[in-house]
């Protein structure tokens, strides 16, 4: 699988012209997809492109100086989801049938 490319401004106004949406002014970002399967097309600081940014990855320069770690766009568009209380420790809650003893299941 490749990593995103950033895209010029050109290439995403033609593509929310395409879409029947306004491009003046620019849109700080461009959401498309849903949910974890979205892309996210972030406005650049200098504002001369468009970076992509998917869950995994994202195209702007410090995504590229720190692999492995999440940049500020990933951040931002996906942050990490919270784990269940059943994740964090307490997996007798998960279990049916257990009682709340701390020896185990209790047949009655």
């Amino acid at each position: 699988m490749e990593s995103p490319k950033t895209q010029s401004i050109d290439a995403v106004k033609a593509l929310l012209s395409w879409k029947g949406r306004a491009i003046d002014p620019l849109p700080e970002f461009v959401e498309i997809g849903k949910e974890d399967k979205r892309l996210v097309l972030v406005l650049s600081k200098k504002k001369d492109a468009y970076y992509v940014v998917t869950l995994r990855s994202c195209s702007c320069p410090a995504a590229n100086y720190h692999p492995g770690q999440k940049c500020k766009h990933s951040q931002r568009f996906f942050p990490p989801t919270a784990k269940p209380e059943t994740e964090q420790g307490d997996i007798r809650a998960s279990l049916p049938g257990w009682p709340g003893g701390h020896n185990g299941p209790v047949e009655a």
